[in-house]
């Protein structure tokens, strides 16, 4: 690395810059790079986390096949390293590219996974996430019934308090469950 070549860690950080300012084009350029600077630097974990977030960003920019193509491969770089929640992360982000892609099955599937994983690991909020898009999925799929679990469980996940729509999506779960007894 040259002089006028920045650090794949600033690049890194410019590129969650332009995240947080939603230029998601800007992002994924600065992503890009620094990825592949990880991977010059023979750093591949580093730069298969810059992969999935450029995955988020192809994603909010309604590039579902390419985000699908940026993580893919990562979470088994994840799990030869030992670290499973980022394996889970990847995993969840592979299914949300899936679920935009129409692959609904395989989606799910995905997000099981990645809810079995970050179980595991303890991350109740990313968890919580992921059990909201299976529920999601699940009522678009004609699974009513596994979507009120998914939901049940990823408000137990949550964690900290719950906002005043999850409350009351709390208490109509709970009256379906008395009512199916």
């Amino acid at each position: 690395m040259n002089e006028t070549t920045p650090s794949p860690e600033k690049l890194a950080k410019q590129a969650e810059k332009a995240y947080q300012a939603d230029d998601f084009s800007q992002a994924v350029m600065l992503y890009e790079q620094a990825a592949q600077l990880y991977k010059d630097a023979g750093d591949e974990l580093a730069a298969a986390e810059q992969a999935n977030n450029l995955s988020v960003c192809l994603l909010k920019m309604k590039d579902a096949q390419g985000a699908l193509e940026a993580a893919t491969g990562t979470d088994v770089l994840f799990q030869e390293a030992g670290d499973m929640n980022r394996q889970a992360i990847a995993i969840a982000n592979q299914a949300a590219a899936m679920e935009e892609l129409g692959q609904l099955e395989e989606a799910l599937e995905r997000y099981g996974v990645a809810s079995d994983l970050l179980k595991q690991t303890g991350n109740k909020q990313m968890r919580s996430y992921v059990l909201q898009a299976i529920s999601a999925l699940q009522l678009r799929t004609g699974k009513q019934l596994q979507a009120m679990a998914s939901m049940d469980a990823a408000l137990d996940n949550k964690g900290g308090k719950l906002s005043l729509k999850e409350r009351l999506l709390r208490k109509l779960l709970n009256t379906q469950k008395k009512l199916m007894k």
